[in-house]
């Protein structure tokens, strides 16, 4: 069976452009998405499309952007498709993992997903060892000074006090309060 999946980011846009080029390429039950962001995770309607698809089935799309938030999330999907033995199309790209050629495009994206991710990594490692060579301490700064750190330990050893009262006092959760006590 052939099952498409489309999407609109906003109530305002037509859906019928991808409606007519899903209909045409021999979608039997269409799936759709109004009004919701690609960059949301919890899309209502291909969340109904992937649990009705089945081994043999196809999951279509007009473009690969209706379907992901990014490359990687792209990747994810299609290849927990694949995994269940269901096959993707793209309309599009021209995409589809169901013949040898859309099977090598695929992973042909898929390794240059990896490839982005392991720079990014890289330029993220080297960000902050610069940042500590330059004496810098990347991260968020702390929620507690060393002095309310202290204090809050003097109140609870002498037993004035208790760490749930010590973290609203301070601003914080009970857990950021024990967690920078420990640590001090």
């Amino acid at each position: 069976m052939r099952i498409g999946y489309g999407r609109v980011s906003t109530d305002d846009q037509n859906f019928a452009l991808q409606q007519d080029a899903l209909l045409r390429a021999g979608c039997s039950r269409i799936f759709k998405d109004h009004g919701v962001s690609g960059r949301r995770a919890d899309r209502p309607e291909l969340k109904k499309a992937l649990s009705t698809l089945e081994p043999g089935d196809v999951l279509l799309v007009w473009r690969l952007d209706r379907l992901g938030r990014s490359l990687a999330h792209l990747i994810d999907v299609i290849s927990e498709l694949e995994r269940r033995g269901i096959g993707f199309c793209s309309i599009t790209e021209a995409i589809d993992t169901t013949t040898p050629g859309g099977k090598l495009i695929f992973h042909i994206m898929g390794a240059l997903a990896e490839f982005e991710r392991e720079l990014i990594s890289q330029r993220t490692k080297a960000g902050i060892e610069a940042a500590r060579a330059r004496g810098k301490r990347p991260g968020r700064p702390p929620s507690l000074t060393p002095e309310q750190v202290a204090h809050a330990r003097v109140e609870v050893a002498a037993e004035r006090s208790t760490i749930t009262a010590l973290a609203g006092i301070y601003g914080v959760t009970p857990l950021t309060l024990s967690r920078a006590m420990r640590r001090s």
